[in-house]
């Protein structure tokens, strides 16, 4: 049976071979959530970065922006880190440039794999497809924060592995943790995170919708996939 793995933090990628699996890169508060929110409204495409001052100079080319660090936007950008940003008319058919604190460290450092999907809880279904599809083994990448686990990456991990039983097996004990972890907190997830520390910063910054939002299960039919430097739907 093919495998299925769970990467806690991009710092440990370096522990993993992306030679050969399908990688799906989870940042559930808020990048990916916000990616995938931004495909569903028509974006055409987006382009991932580390930095900062590389997201403003895609931004001088004529691409839209978008930037976040520590949940705070910075001066000059066209977007925020909330999916809310993106459910607007400017979106349609629009190239976005984004950089944030953890989610697209995840997806440059995934980068090397023979296939980079991005997933939320509101495309978890698309995701699980193409895992289905994928005749090999995949790993997670949980964006974490700033080096650390988090619970709100490590449950969406723990619910794909979920949704893949007897198409995959837990490699390992992470993958195992997540699942767990998922089964004891899958009829309330809200519940679930409402202490966790990213759920604390995110009400300190009075963002209390955008967590309700990012944990709505397959809210969005749309799958990003990284092509080079760009996700691009599939």
């Amino acid at each position: 049976m093919k495998k299925i793995d769970v990467c806690l933090s991009p710092d440990l990628i370096h522990l993993y071979d992306l030679s050969s699996v399908t990688v799906v890169v989870v940042d559930i508060f808020r990048a990916t959530s916000c990616m995938v929110t931004a495909f569903a409204s028509g974006a055409a495409e987006i382009v991932p970065v580390e930095e900062v001052e590389l997201c403003q100079q895609y931004g001088a080319k004529g691409y839209l922006t978008a930037a976040e660090r520590n949940g705070i936007t910075p001066a000059g950008f066209d977007f925020d880190n909330s999916p809310f940003s993106y459910q607007v008319e400017k979106v349609k058919g629009a190239k976005i440039c984004v950089t944030t604190t953890n989610g697209t460290v995840a997806i440059r450092r995934s980068s090397s794999a023979p296939a980079v999907y991005v997933g939320a809880f509101l495309n978890i279904s698309r995701v699980a497809d193409a895992l289905k599809n994928w005749n090999g083994n995949a790993l997670i990448v949980c964006a974490g924060w700033k080096g650390k686990p988090n619970l709100e990456d490590t449950l969406f991990a723990g619910a794909l592995i979920d949704a893949l039983t007897g198409e995959y097996e837990a490699a390992d004990d992470a993958a195992l943790m997540a699942w767990k972890q998922y089964n004891v907190a899958s009829n309330d997830l809200l519940t679930a995170v409402k202490n966790s520390s990213h759920v604390n910063r995110l009400l300190g910054l009075g963002i209390e919708k955008d967590i309700a939002f990012c944990l709505e299960f397959d809210r969005y039919s749309v799958l990003p996939r990284l092509e080079g430097d760009a996700l691009r739907l599939v």
